[in-house]
Formats: structure tokens, sequence, C-alpha cells
């Protein structure tokens, strides 16, 4: 009888540890059992696929078009066969973009695969920036190509006009009005290939960042699984402590600021511990505090 006691609340502890880590992460999450049954998902989650609480219990056959991804159900099903992760970018019906990553639940007492859980990380914005830089530098690619052949031309024939010059007799009037002609119409070439150079740079402020809402976790989450392999091979150890969940700024300037503390503190970490970082947001007055603090090598005093 003690044993199935203890294996009763050791249940119920794995059950309370599960539970309360699905209720504080900041992230959408899913719990899909081995009978293909939704069993939990985080408050973001039911925010962002429109979940109610009387979906839980639901095969997840019932709410998959919640999702919004038409092969959902053979993603998981390949997951609990293989007993391997699986991270893949996917768009949704809707045309949002998601850092999906499957994971198996294995249970403990026979370390079966009993099911999964699923994490979605909105990486729209990001994918959106990156397709306008590529738009970005596929035009410049076009126009330096451009500019490298129209170039050629005009260059050739001043470089042979000034050649000629050198021959030319100095009382041959005609002759020396020809080549005068010939390079000032190979300079204004070059001068308008310059021009155009100039006006395409001036078009760079399209792609400028521009402030926007953004949800502190998400911007948070997406550098985590960018720096997936630094973390891993540091064992560093990440918590954060987020006050304040949104913040008006600009996207791609915030997420390189916690990239690189992040990157850093990881990167500058002491040989003889663990590295530590934790991250905290809180409001004071009228602005927000960002707040990233580590345990390496610190900075030299001088």
């Amino acid at each position: 009888m003690a044993n199935k006691n203890d294996l009763i609340g050791t249940l119920i502890e794995l059950n309370d540890d599960l539970e309360n880590y699905f209720r504080n992460t900041i992230i959408p999450q899913l719990y899909i059992d081995g009978e293909l049954i939704l069993r939990k998902f985080t408050p973001p989650a039911m925010k962002q696929f429109k979940l109610s609480s009387a979906d839980i219990g639901k095969p997840i056959e019932e709410v998959k078009d919640n999702l919004r991804f038409p092969t959902i159900i053979e993603n998981i099903q390949e997951v609990m066969e293989t007993n391997e992760i699986l991270e893949k970018e996917i768009q949704t019906t809707d045309f949002k973009w998601y850092q999906m990553n499957i994971l198996p639940y294995v249970q403990r007492e026979d370390l079966k695969t009993n099911g999964v859980i699923i994490t979605f990380v909105d990486i729209t914005a990001r994918i959106r920036e990156l397709n306008s830089v590529e738009k970005l530098l596929s035009e410049y690619e076009t126009l330096l190509d451009t500019i490298s052949h129209d170039v050629k031309a005009p260059l050739s024939t001043l470089v042979l006009a000034i050649d000629l010059f050198k021959s030319v007799s100095p009382g041959d009037e005609k002759e020396y009005q020809k080549l005068l002609q010939t390079l000032d119409n190979s300079i204004r070439k070059m001068h308008d290939i310059i021009n155009e150079l100039t006006d395409a740079r001036k078009q760079e402020h399209k792609y400028k960042s521009e402030e926007e809402l953004l949800d502190f976790g998400n911007i948070l989450e997406d550098v985590r699984l960018t720096l997936t392999h630094n973390i891993k091979e540091s064992g560093a150890i990440i918590k954060s402590e987020l006050n304040v969940q949104e913040i008006t700024f600009s996207r791609r300037k915030l997420r390189s600021i916690i990239y690189n503390l992040l990157s850093n503190a990881i990167k500058f970490r002491s040989p003889e511990r663990r590295p530590k970082i934790f991250i905290k947001t809180e409001r004071e007055d009228n602005f927000i505090i960002i707040s990233i603090k580590d345990n390496g090598i610190g900075i030299d005093p001088n």
C-alpha cells in the first residue's frame, strides 16, 4: 500500500509541476497525449489559437483547425514514432509564421513516449523583415551588376580617348574637338550612373525599423531559439522575470540588443562555473527597464 501511495504522490507531484509550468510559461504550448487528446495548453495558446477550457479532453482532430496548420497531426505522429524532436518553421493558413518545436513527452517509469509538447513562437515579423532585407539585397545586386556592366563602356571610351589625345597634332582642331566631345560624353554617362547609385541608396529608408507594440516574451524566446546551440554547449541557465510584457520599440533593434547581451553573457562565461543569466523587465515612472545580469568573468575596472 505504501508503494501505491508513493506512486500516486509522485504522479500528483509531476502533474502539479506540469500544471505550474504550463500556467506560467510566456509562449503558446500544447500538451497532447499518446491517444492524440489535447490535455493542457498555456494561456498564450488559448489567446493565440482561440482555445477554451472546453477543448481540453478533445481529440486533436477536433481542434486542429484552430491551429491552422494542415499537417499538425502527421507531425505529432512522426515525433511519437521516432521519439525525436521536430523543429521547423511553418506558415499557417492565416499567413502567419511560427517556429514550431514538437518534443516527445517521455514517461519516467518505462521511458516510453506518451504524447508530445508543442511550442509555437510567432516569427511572422522576423520573416517579413528577412524578406524585406532579401529584396533589398537583390535590388542592390541587380543594380551593382548593371552599374558594373554599364560603366565599362564609358570608361573604355574615356581611356581610349585619352590615349588618342596623346597622338593628336596640336594643330588638328577638328580631331581635337571630336575627342573632347567623346571625353565629355563618357564623363556625363559615368556621372549619370553614379547618380543612379545615389538615388538607389536613398531608397534604403523604406526598410528602416519602425516602432511597434511587441511582446517581450516572444522576442526573448526567438533569441533563445537562435542561440540554442550556444546554450546547450555552455549549459547556460536562462531565467526571466517579465513584470512588463509589452513594449513599443523597433523589433529589429530590440532583438539585436537582447541577442548581443545574451550571446556575450554566454561567450564571456567563467570557466569555473555554469553560466547563469537573469533577464528582468519592470516599469519605473514612464520608462520600461530591461536588465540582464550574468555570473561571467565581468569587466575589468580599468
